[in-house]
């Protein structure tokens, strides 16, 4: 009995120690500021096979202040939808590294332009985030997560050229929260 509990003790440490999914596999880059708009944060997820998962920076605004989904909508203008993405021989959408992905409104009815950060063709869109909008805000790295991106294989490289990496991301984030503490 001893034995089988220890076991038991040592697996759930190890669990514990042990790397998410996406520390193991993705590389996490972000684009701070999208388009300008102050704390309108985007993460992408870059994995190692050059597919890109585009997700909500923990610090974007609809994550913060206990914040609601009212809607999600991929329909970016009367002609463009990005649920009729078709991803069949050449692949989907091509996407340049500013185009809008979805708009989500929130509770307060705020709206924010969730945009592809990097050029490649949209392989999917998250259909679950429209049947559950809660998901975004639960996990967004995971099962909230926006859209996938392929790159072009010889842009795979150079697409994070202009994205920051966590230790960069992390620096505009504490000047930000020194400036918001200065008395104006």
């Amino acid at each position: 009995v001893n034995i089988l509990l220890m076991d038991c003790v040592e697996q759930t440490d190890t669990e514990a120690t042990a790397p998410s999914v996406i520390d193991r596999y993705y590389t996490r880059w972000f684009r701070a500021d999208m388009k300008g708009k102050p704390c309108e944060d985007h993460c992408i997820l870059q994995h190692s096979n050059r597919l890109c998962v585009i997700t909500l920076a923990e610090t974007h605004p609809i994550l913060q202040d206990g914040r609601a989904i009212k809607s999600i909508n991929y329909q970016i203008s009367n002609g463009c939808s990005r649920l009729n993405n078709k991803v069949s021989g050449k692949g989907g959408q091509f996407l340049t590294d500013f185009a809008p992905l979805c708009r989500i409104t929130c509770t307060d009815e705020t709206e924010y332009t969730i945009y592809s950060c990097i050029r490649g063709r949209l392989l999917e869109v998250n259909e679950s985030i429209l049947e559950t909008p809660t998901l975004l805000l639960e996990k967004p790295s995971t099962e909230g997560y926006i859209a996938v991106i392929l790159p072009k294989f010889e842009e795979s490289k150079s697409i994070t050229e202009n994205l920051l990496s966590r230790e960069e991301f992390e620096s505009v984030v504490s000047k930000r929260t020194v400036a918001q503490s200065q008395p104006s």
